[in-house]
């Protein structure tokens, strides 16, 4: 199953404490909450670009399964993390957070964020 496709967020879980736990200001932390972010994916074998849009807020991020690269994280820092694909999974770690990102089927994007005991859950639907 190829993670090819726009997807629109549906839910969320646990924004406000992790935001807050990963030092986003409050202010954005509120402008941030009720947005529903767009992801838009290409992947081309092992190569991806995923190009997230939540407001007037866009992050790129380019990588290839297995290879070290620069990935910016939700606070705008840049992070040299290296991307694996277990089955229909992405995993990182950036710095102390894990991200996994699945494709449940194929018009569901599941990503959870972990820092030690706080969580972050993103549901995203395909809108194209």
């Amino acid at each position: 199953m190829s993670f090819s496709g726009k997807y629109q967020l549906q839910s969320q879980e646990g924004f406000v404490e992790f935001m807050k736990a990963i030092g986003l200001p409050d202010d954005m932390i509120e402008k941030g909450k009720d947005i529903k972010s767009v992801s838009e994916i290409e992947q081309n074998g092992d190569q991806f670009k995923v190009v997230i849009t939540t407001g007037s807020k866009v992050l790129t991020n380019v990588f290839t399964i297995g290879q070290e690269a620069d990935i910016e994280t939700l606070t705008g820092e840049k992070v040299r993390a290296v991307v694996n694909k277990e089955g229909n999974k992405l995993k990182v770690v950036l710095n102390r957070i894990t991200s996994i990102t699945e494709l449940v089927d194929e018009n569901t994007l599941v990503n959870t964020l972990t820092l030690g005991s706080l969580a972050y859950k993103r549901i995203s639907k395909r809108v194209a």
